[in-house]
């Protein structure tokens, strides 16, 4: 890390993944020294992250010190250009992040309607304290944009890219990204890490995938919370969320496949 670079998009460049390590080790000794002094933070799965995500955070803003250029970086998310194509990768990762789901359910509802003793395999809800809800909520829409996008965009892949070039960097670090999330979303989780790439390479700015991150995780949460997410895997809901779905994903390659084209022919 060059402290000299005053910059704020340049020194996050100039952080090592040697630097990012020692980084990880110091977060999770000051979280492990925090556990010991309060045990209800281990006790608590949603509490234990938000600690370990808050004290990564605090690193980098270390790291960052005395940098300039944040305040433009703000701005630039609200510019037209910047502000459309955030929304439309919002929209069609989201879309293909049921595919998986919604297939399933119409799957598992024309089996059910040929078959009357066919078992359904639908989701079940469970019953949830709503203080472990705010937390988890707290953790996945707040910090997880935040460390996630800084460690897997801002370090791995600025790092990567400089070795191996930028699609392979891209591909990399956004299969670590996705094998760090619930089985069945690595797929989505991949993609979505490969668009934050293409996102953060085109605009030089960590915010924008930052917010796209939030936006994917608020919505997500909203989602589960109210019980949408279970109501439009059921009948008559699953079959537009289906058909959207579809659409959603082809649009989501296209999207991917046309970018990282016009990446690689202005990076080679």
């Amino acid at each position: 890390m060059d402290k000299n670079v005053t910059d704020f998009n340049v020194r996050l460049r100039t952080i090592r993944i040697r630097d990012l390590i020692v980084g990880i080790i110091i977060t999770a000794i000051i979280t492990g020294i925090l556990t010991v002094i309060f045990p209800e933070i281990f006790e608590s799965d949603e509490l234990f992250f938000i600690v370990l995500f808050l004290i990564g955070a605090l690193m980098f803003v270390w790291a960052l010190r005395g940098t300039r250029g944040l305040d433009q970086n703000i701005e630039n998310i609200f510019e037209e250009n910047n502000r459309k194509e955030l929304l439309y990768v919002f929209a069609v990762n989201l879309l293909f992040a049921f595919l998986f789901t919604f297939l399933i359910s119409s799957i598992d509802i024309m089996a059910s309607l040929n078959d009357p003793t066919w078992i359904s395999t639908g989701i079940d809800t469970v019953d949830i304290d709503s203080s472990v809800v705010i937390l988890d909520a707290i953790g996945a829409i707040i910090f997880a944009p935040i460390v996630e996008e800084l460690v897997f965009r801002g370090v791995l892949f600025n790092r990567l890219k400089i070795r191996t070039g930028i699609i392979p960097a891209m591909i990399i670090s956004s299969v670590i990204f996705g094998l760090g999330h619930e089985f069945g979303g690595i797929t989505s989780a991949i993609l979505f890490g490969i668009c934050m790439c293409i996102l953060y390479t085109k605009t030089d700015n960590i915010l924008i995938p930052m917010s796209v991150h939030f936006l994917n995780n608020l919505t997500a949460t909203l989602l589960n919370v109210s019980g949408l997410d279970v109501a439009m895997t059921q009948m008559p809901w699953i079959v537009p969320c289906t058909i959207l779905s579809i659409i959603g994903t082809v649009y989501l390659i296209k999207y991917i496949i046309k970018e990282s084209k016009q990446l690689k022919k202005q990076h080679s």
